[in-house]
């Protein structure tokens, strides 16, 4: 049977909303926020996250650390905390429709936000020209491309959930089911053993 258009929206919102959530979620766990590589120790590499800091020792060991306090963060590692954990309580929501595309949205944009936010504070930082240039840099980490992927793909989930409600149920009337506020009229058709049975006449016999 051949998927309507209305069905294809709504089954490409879902999987697109899907697929936000996941790289949402990981974006959430990974510690690759940001990344600082020391000059005088190329073998060393820091790694801040919302939730751990962790220093990478090439070919011998990483070693990460949690925050003690939520308050010792920086203010846009602490909204990012927030918002990202904030999220993952909505999108367990099993609805369709207007009300789930706009979820979806919501949460595209409470994922947006944050990341957004961090990226912006680290190019801030890195231009600063009132820190001394003997003084490493935080530059871009890997999870924060992988939160603006989220955050589209939540996007796009939404808007194509909204679309399809939109559109509307599409009523396609079945040639073997009979119009409820009709009466339904049998003709008795006779086989070849004899026997019969009762099936629908159509509407449009004319006898």
């Amino acid at each position: 049977m051949a998927w309507s258009f209305h069905g294809k929206a709504q089954l490409g919102g879902l999987l697109l909303s899907l697929l936000g959530w996941v790289c949402s979620c990981v974006t959430t766990v990974l510690p690759q926020w940001k990344t600082l590589n020391l000059e005088l120790n190329e073998m060393e590499t820091w790694i801040m996250g919302i939730w751990e800091v962790c220093m990478d020792q090439e070919e011998v060991a990483t070693v990460c650390k949690a925050f003690e306090s939520f308050l010792s963060l920086p203010q846009e590692l602490q909204v990012a905390r927030i918002l990202m954990f904030h999220k993952i309580r909505w999108v367990f929501k099993r609805r369709l429709g207007l009300l789930g595309g706009t979820l979806e949205v919501s949460a595209s944009a409470t994922t947006l936000l944050p990341v957004s936010w961090v990226a912006h504070a680290t190019i801030q930082h890195f231009w600063d020209d009132s820190i001394p240039d003997i003084i490493p840099r935080w530059e871009f980490g890997g999870a924060l491309y992988l939160g603006w992927a989220a955050g589209i793909f939540l996007a796009l989930g939404g808007l194509l959930l909204i679309f399809s409600a939109c559109l509307g149920k599409e009523d396609v009337p079945s040639p073997l089911v009979a119009d409820p506020t009709v009466p339904p009229s049998w003709a008795p058709v006779e086989e070849s053993d004899g026997s019969f049975h009762l099936l629908p006449r159509p509407r449009n016999l004319v006898i």
